[in-house]
């Protein structure tokens, strides 16, 4: 016991030095990889090639970098409504409709596509879902939703083309955005009388009591 409680006789470093040594030694096990290991992986390096027509969707993910989180099972998808497989102007129109808010004119933020890219002309939709465990199961249940999408879109039992296109959920976005766009007079005004759609107004009856004016 009295061996134990001997002074330190400055034969060894703190515990400070000690920590100062393991950083040292982790950058340098990570500039050996750097060093030794990578250029390795020369050897799985392939050109980037765009994506063609038969591809158009987008898939994001996320990542915590190994670790555990519910949002690292959620899946995205975004894809734009000109490349999808759409017989007509009223089968655009229609899954515009079907899919409401989550149909956009511009590109998402987190989409990767950039502003000045091909295929913009009718909007984009991005579907996502985190209710299942398994990161493929959400996939898979986003996949199935654009297929019946495209499959209700494509049907012309009833095309829905006298209803017109909802877009108050642009509207509300402009509006929280506050960038100029939700002051009176800027952008989208306030609907008026002039804006109801015609097509909706009763036909007018004709009287066929009237006695016409060269009659009389």
């Amino acid at each position: 016991m009295d061996d134990l409680e001997d002074a330190f006789s400055q034969d060894d470093t703190p515990a400070a030095g000690h920590i100062r040594f393991q950083q040292q030694r982790q950058q340098l096990y990570y500039k050996r990889l750097i060093e030794h290991e990578m250029p390795k992986l020369v050897a799985y390096r392939k050109p980037f090639v765009p994506p063609d027509a038969s591809k158009p969707l987008i898939v994001r993910t996320v990542s915590y970098g190994g670790e555990e989180h519910p949002a690292a099972a959620k899946r995205t998808i975004v894809v734009s409504v000109s490349q999808l497989p759409l017989r007509n102007e009223v089968a655009i129109h229609k899954i515009k409709l079907l899919a409401g808010p989550r149909w956009s004119p511009e590109p998402p933020k987190d989409s990767g596509v950039g502003v000045n890219e091909k295929g913009q002309e009718h909007g984009f939709i991005k579907i996502s879902c985190e209710d299942f465990p398994e990161p493929a199961m959400n996939l898979k249940w986003v996949s199935d939703t654009l297929d019946r999408l495209l499959a209700e879109a494509n049907d012309s039992k009833d095309t829905f083309a006298d209803l017109p296109l909802d877009t108050r959920h642009i509207d509300a976005k402009i509006r929280k955005a506050k960038k100029g766009g939700h002051i009176y007079g800027r952008g989208k005004s306030r609907p008026s009388l002039k804006d109801f759609p015609k097509e909706w107004l009763p036909v007018a009856k004709v009287d066929s009591t009237a006695v016409p004016s060269s009659a009389q």
